[in-house]
């Protein structure tokens, strides 16, 4: 079965399972974050426990087809649909180290803006005042080893790239196109986690496709990218965004 810049449209773990194992040197997703967001046909405001298993069933997919040293990048809020904070940046950590995954760090993606206010707790008043997060972590992990092999030839990240992207601050505004998908991917912030941790022509896989941003920007960055989304809707999305920029020179 040919694999790499392939949409693919089913659930997540039926197709990393049909995958080949150790064949994808990168994996860059955001999973619903189970804030009662509207997504085309998830349910996001599960029980928490159901959603760590839900998250946690995704992760030990994924490890089986990571190469040796292949990364993982996961995009996660911190609080959860009940409106209760939840460490859920900590239980998945916990997760992952449980399956094997080596964790290499953690980026602090901020956004630079903060929504329309719906509640503030206690208005001007001490007595149950709440804090906003404009903020979003991006946890990342390799398997095996920390050292990914590769061909130096392969190497594109510049070193003014390296100094700025080693920097576990980065400040990116949220992406607001394609028009269809509630919450996409800002090219940026994909952009850096694939110059970052990969050669060109490695192949970089997003289990939740989404919008197709991941895909879209290992394109145009010369590498492979593996889509899977669970809706057909978000697929015909990826599919056309992923047609439209082809051609497309990313940065200049």
């Amino acid at each position: 079965m040919e694999i790499i810049n392939k949409v693919f449209c089913g659930d997540r773990i039926e197709v990393i399972n049909k995958l080949p194992e150790e064949s994808v040197h990168l994996i860059i997703t955001s999973p619903p974050y189970n804030v009662g967001i509207a997504y085309d046909n998830h349910n996001d405001t599960m029980p928490y426990n159901e959603y760590l298993e839900f998250l946690n069933e995704t992760w030990e997919a994924c490890y089986k087809i990571l190469v040796n040293g292949g990364r993982i990048a996961i995009n996660i809020p911190s609080v959860t649909a009940d409106g209760c904070y939840q460490p859920l940046f900590s239980d998945v950590i916990q997760q992952m180290k449980k399956i094997g995954y080596i964790m290499r760090g953690d980026i602090l993606w901020y956004k630079q803006s903060i929504s329309k206010r719906t509640a503030w707790g206690s208005w001007k008043s001490p007595s149950n005042p709440y804090v906003v997060q404009p903020y979003e972590f991006v946890l990342t992990f390799s398997k095996g080893t920390k050292k990914l092999e590769g061909d130096k030839e392969m190497i594109d990240i510049t070193k003014e790239e390296f100094i700025e992207y080693s920097n576990s601050f980065w400040s990116i505004k949220p992406q607001t196109q394609p028009k269809g998908h509630p919450v996409p991917f800002p090219e940026e912030l994909v952009y850096r986690l694939i110059k970052f941790y990969t050669y060109k022509n490695n192949i970089v896989l997003d289990p939740f496709g989404g919008s197709g941003t991941v895909a879209v920007v290992a394109q145009k960055t010369g590498r492979n990218f593996i889509y899977i989304d669970k809706s057909l809707e978000y697929c015909k999305l990826a599919e056309q965004f992923i047609l439209e920029q082809k051609e497309n020179i990313f940065y200049v």
